[in-house]
């Protein structure tokens, strides 16, 4: 669950590379890092932290050159707490590579022994990202032995990698003195597109908000299994590099991850938002009567545009009545003094007029955990709501994800093993209203008849990429990042989102 951007430019680009990082800021804020290239010199500052602290003067005038990479990381793999795990990763042969990646390679584990073994290469920490790195490295090796590196070997290089790699990646890598290279995995999972501003500037990220922000007129999504290579001229050649590619993208990034100002897969996030509250309406229809309800109040922010499309459709009136403090630190924590968690109150804050003597609907984008659900509801009943009704724009989350969402295991989820009266119980709301799968897939589905589908695995169990049992959930389970014991949860999925 991370963000991604590269750009080949005539003119300096670490201030753009920054400023698209900002954009791109919702999709990771554990750590961020940023790799210029300069004649054959890599450039490179990376740590943990927001991009706003990661990067200060200094460090950008450190960052030299017409082209460049950078990510801002959510980890999903690996030590979370390791600042070598920060991104870009960089090999330094052949020729020097450097790489960001967004996605879970989920034959990690294979990979690495296979890297060790037979490829005769080492990978120093527990990062995916750092085995997709070498996997391409030691196939741009093949590829390019006794011939010059031209966009040919680079995309025969990308073709073996698919044949290799399971999971999802959508890569950006830097290959000194040659260019930029792009790749999506066959299935499409996680996104990535390109633009161009009007001084010939190419970029490609993850968002096309990252695009259009930064000065770029979005062209294309890259298409699944398609690799694009940028030479140093600002060239573009592209090659379909996968042999049966289909579109899946993650059905999640539409209800949760994703910018609502963004376009994925020809798909408006904001419109997709707006349909799931559609469909949701008739749900809510038919376990609570409109009559009943007085009004109706998002849990900030990614659903709202669901509970506007939900208000305007019951005819109830909409309402906001939590507001968000964004600027919540880390808890300071004396010696000796233990953990202090934070409470989602420090979060949010109501507005207690707007539910006193009410009964309230409460529209949230998805339940995950039902931790923070819990406390909201309490929260609406403290401020003096005689009713709580809660409604996910979302099914039930009854699965991990495996694609590089941070999602906990099953165990941890609310929905796994529970009914919906279950899972109201233990909220504590007086009705609790869930979007219907296929109603999801088809309301969002409908913006793009292109697609082939989704990966709603988190929703359905089905996991697109065809090599997911029980053994391999638990044995990438294993490697989730470590929560340490003077550390809050601050997981992607344990907050109230802030994507908007």
């Amino acid at each position: 669950m991370c963000g991604i951007v590269g750009v080949v430019s005539n003119a300096p680009v670490n201030q753009l590379l920054y400023d698209a990082l900002l954009l791109l800021q919702h999709r990771g804020q554990d750590a961020a890092g940023i790799v210029t290239l300069l004649e054959r010199k890599f450039f490179m500052h990376k740590a943990k932290g927001m991009v706003r602290d990661v990067f200060r003067t200094r460090n950008m005038r450190a960052l030299p050159g017409s082209v460049g990479l950078g990510q801002v990381r959510y980890p999903t793999a690996g030590n979370a707490y390791s600042e070598e795990e920060a991104q870009p990763f960089y090999v330094n042969a052949p020729f020097g590579i450097v790489l960001v990646h967004n996605g879970n390679l989920t034959n990690a584990h294979a990979l690495r022994s296979e890297l060790f073994s037979t490829d005769h290469r080492h990978t120093n920490t527990e990062s995916d990202s750092e085995v997709l790195l070498n996997v391409l490295a030691h196939e741009l090796e093949r590829a390019s032995r006794g011939v010059p590196l031209n966009p040919a070997e680079v995309f025969a290089a990308v073709k073996s990698m698919h044949k290799r790699l399971r999971g999802s990646y959508a890569v950006v890598a830097l290959i000194a003195g040659h260019g930029l290279l792009a790749f999506r995995d066959p299935y499409g999972i996680r996104p990535l597109s390109m633009g161009r501003s009007a001084d010939g500037t190419v970029m490609v990220a993850s968002e096309s908000v990252a695009l259009e922000g930064s000065g770029h007129v979005f062209e294309r999504n890259i298409d699944p299994g398609e690799a694009v290579f940028i030479d140093l001229q600002g060239n573009v050649h592209s090659m379909q590099c996968a042999e049966s590619p289909t579109l899946n993208p993650c059905i999640f990034e539409f209800v949760y991850l994703a910018r609502p100002d963004s376009v994925l897969d020809g798909i408006s996030v904001y419109q997709a938002r707006l349909n799931l509250g559609e469909t949701l309406a008739k749900r809510v229809v038919s376990t609570v009567p409109p009559n009943q309800i007085d009004v109706i109040i998002p849990i900030p922010e990614s659903s709202r545009p669901s509970a506007t499309q939900l208000a305007h459709l019951l005819g109830v009136p909409y309402r906001e009545g939590f507001v968000k403090n964004r600027y919540v630190g880390r808890t300071f924590i004396m010696p000796g003094q233990g953990v202090r968690k934070k409470s989602v109150r420090q979060k949010l804050n109501v507005i207690a007029s707007e539910f006193k003597g009410r009964n309230v609907l409460l529209v949230d984008d998805s339940i995950v955990r039902g931790t923070t659900s819990k406390e909201i509801v309490q929260m609406a009943r403290d401020a003096g709501a005689r009713k709580v009704y809660l409604a996910s724009a979302a099914p039930p989350v009854r699965y991990p994800n495996v694609y590089g969402i941070d999602m906990p295991t099953k165990d941890e989820l609310v929905a796994h093993d529970r009914t919906v009266e279950q899972i109201r119980e233990l909220i504590g709301c007086d009705a609790l209203i869930y979007q219907d799968v296929d109603a999801m897939k088809r309301a969002i589905g409908s913006l793009n008849p292109k697609l082939n589908g989704f990966d709603a695995s988190c929703f359905d169990g089905v996991y697109v990429t065809g090599d997911i049992d029980t053994e391999a959930i638990s044995r990438m389970n294993g490697n989730r990042p470590r929560i340490e014991e003077t550390e809050e949860d601050s997981s992607r999925l344990a907050l109230p989102n802030h994507s908007e």
